[in-house]
């Protein structure tokens, strides 16, 4: 063994090996080696990795190598031999090795110096010390390509937590969602190939699927092997996205091939190891599909089975970690896999069965897997000794001869078992039912093996549940946990359910919503505070929050930032649907919250550190719900992009409609500040389908009821700020909505007022010149009331209509227009004239109609949201600003000095009143879009000029320099530079820019006349100093550049334009016209100027008069309780159609189909092949009769040849039995269906191998070897008495070895009563015998006397009852309740009672939770009691010669006003502070001692009770 700092030199053929057992992997040590040791001063880490996420195949920086280089070898050691002694045995070459197996030069120099040690036996405890391990860091293996794993050679005695702390913190390994352990053959072995398959899939596809680790041995050979196929199959297969899968090797380090490779005390990164299998011979090579190894050293060289207690411990204390993950807390459950397998993997399943670790067998895989699976489903009456003898013959044809009798009759035992605890075995059949593929069989397994386990209450069913949430397989709880078996109420998924929403898995959310939890319960104002304190932090809506509680924090100068509310929740809300909207949660007037009243049992569910449970804590009459519970959720959902989530809460929505319309505003307004663009796109694709889906409900609603739809519009929601379908379409820009045929009718019926569509437009003008034709007839009108022709309102209703105030207004426009351009262009006189009077005059009225529009208030948003919403219109800025320009040209005109530029002024306020010309053709179908175009290209144009500014100002400046030199005079440089060259490109070249056609009459030589620019330099000659070539070159470039490059540019930026609007023209024109006749809707009936009298009119209403401001009911109506509720029922019906019609035009895709057509001949396929394996079995299963039979026939015959050639016929009852005709049918049994009477009939807990408290273990006795009666040659139990303990009181009395002739058994002996409930036992060389047989141990074990140990157990029990006094109920039975009782240092709860002390009437155990003035009383009751059971307790303290037997008496109390029981219940409440004592509800599954449990069975029964 290499000494600290000391390489170890080796060749792999000088090593002495020792095999390993034949074809073993591992096995799990019984409960007694669980021990884990405490590590005092255990160094934290400084490694940044251990915070970040597991990355696969990753490298580490420098310093996470260093901290790593220091921890491990502050925390890990490793183990090494310090005294080398000569052993036996050689090496394969001949050299001298040490007890240890190592070679004398493997050894330090002071190991080898001692000599007093030799000739000694080697002591593993005195010859080995830890020290520092010197191997571990990352693992690379040569030649098989950039795989990199982690490595780390640890001590057999290294405390678990520390691996942990290692495979967490500084591996970086996230804690897993369950905990795999797969064991069998250790040398390869041969398996079908399609079941090698299935395995391999099944493996891989639940470790992926719920986030396991997957441990193994880690070698390259049997089952460690096929694991590391399956792995390598997915990572050849799978993505980087799909993650790596954890797959830990334990292994020893003495065993490993190539180790040497693997040491260095600084540790590796990485080192290389070579997989070499030919050079290996005894020892193992690591597989190379692991991605990490824990090599177990014990200071020896190639012994095998090193790593089992490390390994048993390690997985032990995993599976008692608990993890936290998206809401959900569970502890990591544990499942052993098996595969093939010998001597040791039957030790395995055993020992992982006694410690309630579920197991799945995979049957056809050989060995010890096949004879386990060959007899799960039988009864334990039908394993016998000749059947294990005969599967082991069959199964273990090489090695058959190595079982001795012994050893065949401790396997019988030990299967016999295992197949008792069916409930935590499953056997994994190729083909079987259900059972397709491993990861449903391990899945199950976990289920099953939780579901039997004891549990008040309904915890064993939650755990179930949180175990499938966690592991996200929906699959698994629709099969095997919402069952028939179980009745679950609403309110028990809530917990569950919050927990899938914040983990996003939709597919819980929606069988939670089919199992019935209702969302109005579900939805408080608490649960939605949780759920939005556990947003997704990356999404842009947890980014805007936390903004808002900063914000908070600084105004209220809070020391930390508050605590999410919901009303921060609606200001976020707010700036994302639009301030037209009001707040969905108003602030709270005070900060007290309501909690919640929905009672669930208690179960840890934790949200980042929060106790989902406490969310629903019983708290009668205090509860609060929300208004809209499905809005709430769906916006939760929405905000984080939770795509599928989202819909299937927006499935269940009544205002779906206006939902769809708000969400798609939602992600819109997100996705303008997400800064990922996939996410971007993800959410505008969002957005679209949500208009898509409102399009599809509305057009439900429109083909059913025109009118009714068209009421869903304007109908205000509550539930959405109190808006209205049309404004969140306009909002979010739903072009594809607005232009929706019916919307657009309902348009054009607010447009025409009361009076018909039907009309014409040339009438409708027509009467507005010359309104007495109103009552020709030419008009008509919607309602009948006005059609007859003297009716005075047809008048009101003619000229209140929008297109009549359009038209009106547009005539009053030009009108104004015509004036203006007459006034500026003949009659601007210095005195103004009437005509310019009526100008004025006029401007006023339109002054005073925008004042109107931005004090018109109709939703209440505040003077300062209105002055938002009105400069948010293009139209309304060129308004503000042509009047702003006409008062300030006006003002120019009135005074002397400015008169001139008062009418320049005023022409340019002229030019802005026409452009407003183009707001009116908004109205045409053709001219409106065209408006859109124009816009659209201005914007261009911006962009376009900013890279003409570049080329202008560039050959400007340029050409200037060259030809002009000093220009002092301003507006002449920005002529030459800026004018000139613009002009150019439109063909207006300077003459003397290349002296051709130059004329110096046209320049001033020094630049003195202001009409002419500055004449070039010239020289003597009058010819131009300047080089003309320079200047043409110049000219040409830019003219290239200007003319050819950038003007194309804009042509090609205006045809883009035009064609994306060009495609979208009637819906940009649809939705434009909205606003256009919102605007005439809303708008005085008169035009300006006489719209004064309409202002005044409304001033005397709202200023002196106080009346507020009412929109029109056609754009926004508040419907009645009544009528909203029909409405929004017919909606919802409705949108249930639509989602029917979307599935049925998914299943008619075509592409859909194929899909489906396929998976049905996969499953076809599937179904052959299974078909094909369970005939090929049934086949072979008749051959092997048919042979039998042949084999019985022939010996038939033999015996009648042997008869007839004798003298005589022989006796007829020496002949051999014939077998029957034909094969008899085999049954099986389910595996939780074995009838009653295949139960064994004898004791199974006084028969298990390990003794409590002690390291004894009992003799191997089968079931049909346990009565006395039967012989048993072999049998030879150990003899265990416990030893008198010091802390022992002297009274307390034990029988002894020295005193056991004195003692009389089957009589009273003293205070001591030696008799049995059942009669005279015997006794047999001095020693009495347990009159239920054998127990495999000799003695007394703990008990405290030989014989019978008399017990007392009151069964103490009242009726359940409902809140109202009635007793309840469950399956007609009436339910019980019984007092129990958990003491100190115990797992589980009892009935009272105990151990009887000699000549006491009453327990001690009863007396510690009963106050001493109640004994008396407590007595009475007894012996008023009704005796339950008199008799032998099956207890694991019994022995062959000492047992339990017990009297339980059932103490009921019938009334709930007894005073017998009040007093009880008083005096209860004085018992011992450590021991726990409680009323619990009978049932099969309450956690009670087996023997307990079958004394209160025997109780309810007797009673005629639930159980």
């Amino acid at each position: 063994m290499a000494g600290p700092g000391r390489r170890i030199k080796t060749l792999t053929s000088e090593l002495n090996k020792v095999c390993p057992d034949e074809g073993d992997g591992y096995s799990v040590y019984p409960k007694s080696y669980y021990d884990l040791d405490v590590v005092p001063n255990l160094r934290r880490s400084n490694s940044t990795f251990s915070k970040s996420k597991r990355r696969p195949h990753f490298t580490l920086s420098s310093n996470e190598k260093e901290n790593l280089s220091s921890w491990i070898p502050e925390n890990i050691r490793k183990k090494e031999c310090v005294y080398f002694i000569e052993s036996s045995q050689m090496s394969d070459s001949g050299k001298i090795v040490c007890e240890c197996g190592y070679l004398r030069e493997w050894h330090s120099e002071e190991a080898i110096k001692p000599a007093m040690f030799q000739g000694k036996e080697w002591d593993p405890r005195r010859h080995v010390q830890e020290v520092p391990t010197d191997a571990f860091g990352d693992l690379c293996f040569t030649g098989l390509g950039q795989k990199v794993a982690k490595f780390v050679r640890v001590s057999s005695d290294t405390p678990p937590r520390v691996i942990y702390q290692l495979m967490t913190q500084h591996w970086g390994l996230d804690v897993p969602n369950l905990l795999i352990s797969v064991t069998g053959g250790a040398k390869n072995f041969n398996m079908k190939l399609r079941l090698k398959n299935i395995f391999r899939r099944g493996l891989v596809k639940v470790a992926q699927t719920t986030g396991a680790w997957i441990i193994s041995g880690g070698s390259h050979a049997g089952v460690m092997k096929q694991v590391g196929e399956a792995v390598r199959g997915f990572t050849m297969s799978s993505s980087l996205k799909e993650g790596e899968i954890v797959t830990i090797g334990i292994a020893t380090w003495g065993t490993v091939h190539n180790r040497n490779s693997l040491i260095c005390p600084m540790g590796s990164f990485p080192a290389e190891y070579v997989l070499d299998e030919e050079t290996q011979g005894n020892l193992s090579c690591l597989d190379s599909n692991h991605s990490h190894f824990i090599l177990v050293d014990d200071g020896t060289h190639g012994r095998y089975g090193v790593e089992i207690l490390l390994r048993t411990k390690l997985e032990k204390f995993i599976s008692e970690q608990t993890k936290v993950k998206e809401g959900v807390a569970i502890k990591i459950p544990i499942v052993c896999v098996v595969l093939e397998g010998g001597p040791g993997t039957l030790d395995t399943i055993y020992n992982a069965i006694t410690n309630g670790t579920p197991c799945v067998i995979v049957e056809g895989s050989g060995r010890v897997a096949d004879v386990i699976a060959q007899v799960a489903n039988l009864p334990n009456s039908k394993i016998t000794i000749n059947l294990i003898k005969k599967k082991l013959s069959t199964f273990f044809k090489d090695s058959y001869e190595q079982f001795t009798e012994s050893k065949i009759v401790a396997w019988t035992k030990k299967i016999q078992d295992i197949v008792r605890n069916r409930q935590l075995l499953t056997v994994f059949k190729e083909g079987k039912d259900g059972q397709q593929d491993v990861d449903v069989a391990i899945l199950q397994a976990m289920l099953k093996a939780s579901r039997y386990r004891d549990n008040f209450g309904h915890e064993n069913w939650d755990h179930q549940l949180r175990l499938a949430v966690a592991w996200n397989r929906v699959d698994i709880a629709r099969s095997e946990i919402f069952t028939d078996d179980h009745e679950w109420k609403p309110c028990d998924l809530h917990p569950m359910m919050a927990a899938a929403l914040i983990a996003n898995k939709p597919e819980f959310v929606k069988l939670f919503l089919e199992q019935g939890v209702r969302l109005k319960e579900f939805v408080t104002w608490d649960t939605l505070n949780y759920l939005y304190d556990n947003l997704v932090t990356s999404s842009v809506f947890h980014g805007k929050l936390q903004k808002v509680l900063l914000e908070e924090k600084e105004r209220s100068a809070f020391s930390r930032v508050p605590k999410v509310q919901l009303h921060h929740v609606s200001q976020v809300l707010r700036e994302l649907l639009g301030e037209f909207s009001q707040p969905l949660y108003p602030k709270p007037k005070n900060t007290e919250r309501h909690r919640l009243s929905i009672a669930v049992p208690h179960i840890k569910l934790s949200v980042q550190g929060v106790n989902l449970r406490s969310l629903y804590k019983r708290s009668a009459g205090r509860i609060a719900f929300t208004m809209d519970p499905v809005r709430d959720l769906l916006i939760w959902a929405i905000v984080q992009n939770h795509r599928e989530l989202a819909e299937i809460i927006w499935a269940q929505s009544q205002d779906c409609i206006a939902a769809a319309l708000a969400c798609s505003k939602i992600l819109k307004e997100l996705s303008k500040e997400e800064d990922d663009t996939d996410s971007t796109e993800e959410m505008l694709t969002l957005a679209e389908e949500y208009e898509h889906r409102a399009i599809g409900v509305f057009t439900e609603c429109y083909r059913k009821d025109e009118e009714r739809a068209q009421k869903l519009l304007i109908r205000i929601s509550d539930a959405w700020g109190k808006t209205t379908c049309l404004q969140l379409a306009l909002e979010a820009k739903n072009m594809k909505f607005v232009s929706h045929g019916g919307i657009q009718a309902f348009l054009t019926k607010v447009w025409w007022g009361k009076m018909s569509v039907d009309n014409g437009i040339c009438w409708v003008i027509l009467c507005v010149l010359f309104f007495p034709l109103l009552y020709t007839g030419l008009i008509m009108f919607r309602e009948k009331r006005l059609q007859p022709m003297t009716c005075l309102t047809r008048f009101r209703a003619f000229f209140t209509a929008p297109v009549v105030i359009f038209h009106l207004n547009i005539l009053s426009y030009f009108t104004f227009l015509w004036l203006f351009a007459y006034v500026l262009m003949v009659d601007f006189q210095p005195v103004p004239s009437w005509r310019e009077y009526v100008i004025y005059f006029w401007l006023f009225s339109l002054v005073c109609e925008e004042t109107r529009q931005l004090f018109y208030d109709p939703d209440g948003f505040g003077f300062l949201k209105m002055v938002s919403l009105y400069l948010s219109d293009f139209w309304n800025k060129l308004d503000l600003c042509a009047i702003l320009i006409f008062i300030a040209g006006l003002t120019c005109r009135w005074i002397t000095a400015t008169f001139y530029p008062g009418r320049i002024i005023l022409s340019l306020a002229f030019i802005i009143f026409c452009l407003r010309l183009m707001h009116i053709f908004t109205v045409s179908k053709t001219l409106g879009p065209k408006i859109i175009i124009v816009k659209r290209m201005m914007k261009d144009v911006f962009f376009f000029l900013f890279l003409l500014a570049v080329w202008v100002v560039s050959f400007g400046v340029a050409k200037q320099a060259i030809l002009i030199h000093n220009e002092n005079r301003v507006d002449w440089i920005f002529r030459g530079v800026v004018y000139h060259s613009y002009m150019t490109i439109f063909g207006q070249i300077p003459s003397y820019i290349d002296g051709v056609n130059f004329n110096p009459n046209q320049c001033s030589p020094n630049g003195t006349d202001p009409y002419k620019p500055k004449c070039p330099e010239n020289k003597a000659n009058q010819q131009p100093i300047f080089p003309e070539w320079l200047t043409v070159i110049l000219l040409c470039l830019y003219l290239l550049f200007t003319n050819i490059l950038l003007l194309n540019l804009l042509i090609a930026m205006f045809n883009y334009t035009f064609q994306q609007v060009q495609e979208h023209t009637d819906q940009i024109w649809k939705f434009q016209r909205y606003h256009l006749i919102e605007e005439y809707h809303g708008r005085p009936p008169a035009p300006p100027p006489f719209i004064l009298f309409n202002h005044l009119q409304l001033f005397v209403k709202r200023v002196l008069l106080q009346k507020p401001a009412t929109r029109r009911k056609q754009l926004k109506e508040k419907l009645e309780k009544n009528e909203e509720a029909s409405l929004l029922s017919w909606e919802t019906y409705l949108k249930e159609n639509y989602l029917q019609h979307q599935q049925c035009q998914q299943k008619q895709n075509t592409e859909q189909t194929i899909q489906e057509i396929a998976h049905r001949v996969n499953v076809l396929a599937e179904t052959l092949d299974l078909d094909g394996v369970k005939r090929t079995g049934l086949v072979e299963q008749r051959l092997a009769y048919l042979e039998e039979q042949m084999f019985q026939s022939a010996k038939t015959l033999q015996w009648i040849v042997h008869s007839l050639s004798s003298s005589g016929f022989g006796s007829e009852d020496d002949a051999p039995t014939m077998v029957l005709s034909r094969a008899p049918e085999m049954k099986e049994y389910p595996e939780e269906e074995v009838p009653e009477t295949f139960q064994a009939p004898y004791h199974v807990n006084a028969r298990n191998l390990s003794y409590l408290s002690s390291t004894a273990v009992r003799f191997p006795v089968p079931d049909e070897k346990v009565s006395w009666e039967v012989a048993f040659e072999i049998y030879n139990p150990p003899f265990y008495s416990e030893e008198r303990k010091e802390t022992d009181p002297p009274e307390f009395s034990r029988d002894t070895l020295e005193n056991l002739s004195k003692i009389n058994f089957n009589s009273m002996d003293g205070e001591v009563n030696r008799q049995s409930f059942h009669g005279t036992y015997m006794v047999q060389d001095g020693l009495p015998l347990n009159p239920m047989g054998r127990t495999g141990l000799r003695g007394q074990g703990i008990l405290r006397f030989f014989g019978p140990n008399h017990a007392l157990h009151p069964v103490v029990t009242r009726w359940r009852r409902n809140q109202d006094g009635s007793i309840a109920r469950k399956s007609l039975k009436k339910m019980l309740e019984v007092l129990v009782v958990k003491f100190p240092l115990s797992d589980h709860w009892a009935l009272p009672g105990g151990s009887l002390e000699p000549g006491e009437a009453l327990p001690q155990k009863l007396k510690w939770i009963l106050r001493r003035e109640f004994w008396p009383q407590f007595q009475k009751l007894l012996n008023q009691g009704t005796e339950v059971y008199k008799g032998y307790m099956d207890d694991p303290r019994n022995t062959d010669n000492a047992w339990i037997e017990t009297l339980a008496i059932s103490m009921h109390f019938e009334d709930q006003n007894d005073v017998e029981m009040k007093r009880l219940n008083s005096f209860l409440q004085g018992c011992d502070l450590e021991v726990t004592v409680r009323w619990q509800v009978v049932d099969k599954r309450i956690p009670l001692y087996t023997n307990h449990k079958e004394i209160l069975q025997k109780a309810s029964v007797l009673m005629g009770a639930h159980y």
